[in-house]
């Protein structure tokens, strides 16, 4: 279980505003160099994190992004499933289709432990939690 890059970069963004001062506007061309991701891949992330009301994007020379939500707000669950809609509580490990207790696959009983802890702590965990956890993005 892995989530895709853009998941994982729309993840590492809102963090990443988060963490600056509320107030402060954020452009694209910044939030690119400071976190190592391609520009144009970053502006088609903002471009849907602003269509779903995540941040707002404000236009101009002086313009960028803020978050809309409250931090407390936003679920981790939230961006993961806004970006990667394979990600399922169903989902084998192995890839062999859904897997459940009425079909199984051979990891099924082993995995479907943790796998439930893993969803636990996206649908338990805000953004304003992961906040300033001195980490880098």
């Amino acid at each position: 279980m892995e989530l895709n890059n853009t998941t994982q970069y729309a993840i590492r963004i809102l963090n990443y505003i988060n963490s600056k001062e509320k107030h402060l506007l954020h452009s694209a061309k910044k939030i690119a160099e400071d976190l190592n991701i391609n520009y144009k891949f970053l502006t088609a992330i903002m471009t849907k994190l602003a269509k779903e009301q995540f941040v707002k994007s404000i236009r101009g020379r002086d313009g960028g992004f803020q978050l809309m939500k409250e931090a407390n707000e936003i679920m981790i669950i939230d961006i993961i499933y806004l970006f990667d809609s394979s990600f399922e509580k169903d989902a084998c490990i192995l890839g062999i289709d859904k897997c459940n207790a009425k079909e199984k696959c051979f990891m099924h009983d082993k995995w479907v432990k943790p796998k439930m802890k893993i969803f636990e702590l996206f649908e338990g965990t805000t953004l304003e939690d992961v906040k300033g956890r001195g980490a880098k993005f």
